[in-house]
């Protein structure tokens, strides 16, 4: 049990140490419980203990959890690599590689909201490129439920609201 225990560890840190942009929560679950390694419960322990211990870090907005690897993650999965069969390796490699386009944009559209001075909400809209924002846009929303609305909308919308913009100022 603690062995595969380990190994559920291990492979959340090797799906980190293999990309260049965080995954999220769903992402990681999907390749693992798609798998059949294991149960979500004992996933999400596993990222509790891997961020309790300082090997990965989370960033979380309202509707995400992000999980970046953190340098002593990296040195982890350097020296523990061995210690996931190379079938498991293979997996996680062709499940990236399959999806990288798809992981890649969805890490790249970001939306969050939070309650400003004035009572009301705003809402910062993202769109980053190798690191750097392509748009980077924040609106005042009078209610959450309304900022919720466009964080949400941003998420499906972006590359169509992106275009009209760049329509407008060009």
């Amino acid at each position: 049990m603690a062995k595969s225990f380990t190994l559920y560890k291990l492979i959340i840190l090797y799906m980190l140490n293999q990309v260049d942009f965080p995954l999220t929560n769903s992402q990681i679950s999907e390749f693992i419980l798609d798998k059949g390694y294991t149960t979500y419960f004992k996933l999400q322990q596993a990222l509790s203990e891997l961020l309790e211990s300082g090997f990965i870090r989370e960033e979380s907005t309202h509707h995400r959890t992000f999980y970046h690897l953190t340098e002593d993650g990296a040195e982890t999965i350097h020296y523990f690599t061995n210690d996931i069969s190379p079938a498991i390796q293979h997996d996680i490699d062709e499940f990236l590689k399959e999806k990288h386009y798809e992981l890649k944009n969805e890490m790249s559209v970001k939306a969050d909201y939070f309650e400003n001075s004035n009572m009301e909400y705003s809402v910062r809209c993202q769109v980053i490129e190798q690191g750097l924002p392509l748009i980077d846009l924040t609106v005042t929303a009078p209610t959450e439920s309304e900022a919720a609305t466009i964080a949400n909308n941003w998420q499906k919308r972006n590359q169509e609201i992106y275009a009209s913009v760049m329509a407008k100022l060009l």
